[in-house]
């Protein structure tokens, strides 16, 4: 998003596009990388630019297509109340999220092992993120490796997250978590898991937990 801001004539004309398909089925439209207000508010702005034109054009579209935010940023997780007014819905880029949250290169073989999605720190962003969406009255997605691995599907269904993006393989197995659980299983499961201090001893407790509950 920090490239087509930019480059408003690229910016627009994708816009155009999306909203000129939005008449032939249910579309939404989702900004990424966003960090601040500013963003999302300039990239409403070029989109409400984009609807005046084709309609002045007379060209069918769905003026009421939701707009959303992906939240891979820290600066975007510690304002999502924030941020949650001024759009439809949020999805967590999970991997971006974790890896700006932790300092952390994926790619780089000296410190990818501090990659954790069980970090407290980042268990404390996909709260802050869930609770400000359900305030807002807004559904709050997932996206990312961690969306897809069935350990942590009993949490994800505590923090409220409402929709999960996986790969394809990914879904039966966390389908099959989620259908033999409940949110209140997940909510005292975090409970527990917000009093440990490292992710090594979250991880531990969650896969007794989860282990647990798969033999059952």
């Amino acid at each position: 998003v920090r490239f087509l801001l930019k480059e408003v004539r690229l910016f627009k004309a994708q816009l155009r596009a999306i909203l000129r398909a939005s008449a032939h089925g249910q579309l939404r439209i989702m900004f990424p990388m966003i960090s601040g207000v500013a963003e999302i508010r300039a990239c409403k702005a070029y989109l409400e630019e984009a609807k005046m034109e084709l309609a002045a054009a007379g060209i069918a579209f769905d003026p009421k297509l939701p707009v959303g935010i992906m939240i891979e940023t820290p600066s975007a997780a510690m304002i999502a109340d924030l941020l949650a007014r001024e759009v439809d819905f949020f999805s967590v880029g999970t991997n971006d999220l974790i890896q700006y949250c932790l300092a952390v290169d994926r790619g780089n073989e000296h410190v990818a092992y501090l990659y954790e999605p069980l970090h407290p720190a980042v268990l404390s962003a996909l709260g802050m993120i869930c609770a400000a969406a359900e305030r807002a009255g807004i559904e709050v997605g997932m996206c990312g490796e961690m969306a897809g691995d069935p350990l942590y599907s009993l949490i994800l269904l505590g923090f409220g997250f409402h929709e999960l993006s996986m790969n394809s393989p990914s879904i039966p197995r966390v389908k099959k978590g989620l259908r033999h659980s409940a949110r209140e299983d997940g909510v005292r499961l975090m409970a527990e898991l917000r009093q440990l201090s490292t992710a090594q001893e979250i991880a531990r407790h969650l896969e007794r937990e989860m282990g647990r509950r798969w033999r059952a």
